[in-house]
């Protein structure tokens, strides 16, 4: 198993909670780890309160509905890494493969560098990464992009019948 610990540096001066001014410095220790089952509770709430939030252009009910196939289906097909701080899971990441088939990050600490910090884990993994982003999600777009992420084309998701953008990170 492949851990990765360390600390946020003081430039990356991540926000508290994602509020202004709540600044943990360099104390703020994390571990980026395998996902175990005693984790799956905690990744699933992230999962489904994350794209509840994020992609509110879909009716929430859907999600709901997607959380058993989440639980059965896709976490257990996928490598899935988890952002460890203080004992608390923060977020988690999945790769099928070269796709990067899920990023999420607990709504309450989006905004603190932990979304880049399992982008990055998963960038050493992997020497090319995709990914499909619903297009109506533009900060998730603009994240990506800001990555290096390059947007390739869009389609329709087969789910949910809405754009998504298809997009490409090469080393």
């Amino acid at each position: 198993m492949i851990e990765r610990r360390g600390r946020f540096a003081a430039s990356d001066a991540p926000r508290l909670g994602g509020q202004p001014g709540g600044y943990l410095g360099n104390e703020a220790r994390f571990m980026i780890r395998n996902i175990c089952l005693q984790d799956m509770e905690a990744v699933l709430n992230i999962w489904l309160q994350a794209s509840i939030q994020a992609h509110r252009f879909i009716d929430a009910k859907f999600w709901h509905s997607q959380l058993d196939a989440m639980r059965n289906v896709y976490l257990p097909a996928s490598e899935s890494h988890i952002f460890e701080r203080e004992g608390k899971v923060c977020g988690f990441r999945s790769l099928n493969q070269n796709v990067l088939a899920a990023l999420f990050v607990a709504p309450e600490h989006q905004g603190t560098g932990i979304g880049a910090q399992l982008l990055a884990d998963a960038k050493i993994r992997r020497p090319t990464l995709e990914l499909a982003v619903y297009s109506a999600n533009v900060p998730a777009r603009r994240f990506y992009e800001r990555h290096g992420f390059v947007a390739l084309r869009e389609q329709r998701d087969e789910h949910t019948g809405h754009l998504e953008t298809l997009m490409r990170w090469e080393a």
